[in-house]
């Protein structure tokens, strides 16, 4: 799995929710400047795609992208070393290949640290631009999906209006069944653009 669609999962975590309120996905605003769906489908992308350029730029600038290419070649040939050896119950490899597994779960942790570094960078704007500045701009939700996509069990991670909600005249998914969060839309938009910008800007983490 690519680690920047991790990156992206936590940053999106506490976008779920209005600070000021603590309502999940009550991000945005019952009068917003950017009427209609279409306009706020591609603004709020268009600011999925300037936040990953702004992402892209700070990794490049913090984080040594041929170090962490390395020791991201050597940890995946070392785990891929060590599965082939259990499969085969080769136990000679196995306890081989075990004697490198505190330096690779050093490289492992280093690797992490060097990919969260510059996420204490640009979680702050993120917050301050969903809070601040989309709120203003957008309705609470400004797509909608032709099928539910709360794939994760209990409502931790909801991205669209289910039908009790729809039902319910006092929520803000009233008669929206399966329509997009503002922070939902931005956070597929993201997915959708991020590889393609990390390829562009060389902060990529595909070893191919």
């Amino acid at each position: 799995m690519d680690f920047n669609f991790i990156l992206l999962f936590i940053e999106s975590i506490p976008l779920q929710f209005d600070i000021f309120g603590g309502e999940r996905g009550a991000l945005g605003s019952d009068d917003p400047i950017v009427q209609g769906l279409v306009a706020s489908m591609f603004a709020v992308s268009g600011f999925g795609i300037l936040l990953n350029i702004f992402n892209s730029a700070v990794r490049k600038k913090m984080v040594d992208q041929v170090k962490l290419k390395r020791i991201m070649k050597e940890t995946r040939g070392w785990q891929k070393e060590r599965m082939a050896a259990m499969r085969a119950k080769d136990q000679n490899k196995i306890a081989e290949l075990g004697k490198k597994s505190s330096y690779m779960n050093k490289m492992s942790m280093e690797m992490m640290q060097m990919n969260m570094r510059p996420m204490m960078i640009t979680f702050v704007p993120l917050i301050l631009i969903f809070y601040l500045v989309l709120p203003q701009l957008f309705s609470y939700t400004v797509a909608f999906s032709p099928i539910p996509l709360n794939v994760i069990p209990g409502d931790m991670f909801q991205l669209t209006c289910t039908a009790e909600q729809a039902l319910d005249s006092e929520h803000l998914c009233f008669g929206k069944e399966n329509a997009l969060y503002l922070w939902a839309w931005y956070f597929l938009s993201s997915i959708a653009f991020s590889g393609i910008i990390m390829r562009l800007t060389k902060t990529s983490m595909d070893l191919s």
